[in-house]
């Protein structure tokens, strides 16, 4: 089986920094794509940034240049550095890895259980 365990989610003023965390544990042969999604109240979940196995960085244009999107493939972990915090980033924010495990060799999508970000004064 594999977990995903997420850390860094808070509460922070607008303007401010967090760093998210989100680490695959367990039967993991490889890991292909690692990224975050987000959903606030009412909303409907949504893409952040993702960051492929090869290949360039994608991001929403509501985080450009804030947020960063980052992964160390020796400890199976995805980061997503968060600057200039605004009020509309308060959100649940989900990590997901495609990763193919030891017994199947197929890749599929797993999910963090999600931590809250809240940005206000």
């Amino acid at each position: 089986q594999v977990r995903l365990v997420e850390s860094g989610g808070g509460l922070v003023q607008p303007g401010g920094s967090l760093r998210l965390s989100c680490q695959a544990s367990g039967s993991i042969f490889s890991i292909d794509a690692m990224g975050w999604y987000r959903q606030a109240p009412g909303k409907q979940r949504e893409m952040v940034a993702i960051i492929p196995g090869g290949g360039s960085t994608n991001y929403a244009d509501s985080v450009k240049g804030r947020f960063t999107i980052s992964r160390d493939n020796a400890k199976n972990t995805v980061y997503l550095q968060m600057n200039s915090l605004k009020p509309e980033d308060t959100a649940v924010y989900y990590c997901y890895q495609r990763i193919a495990t030891s017994r199947s060799f197929q890749f599929r999508d797993y999910w963090g259980q999600g931590t809250q970000v809240t940005v206000s004064s």
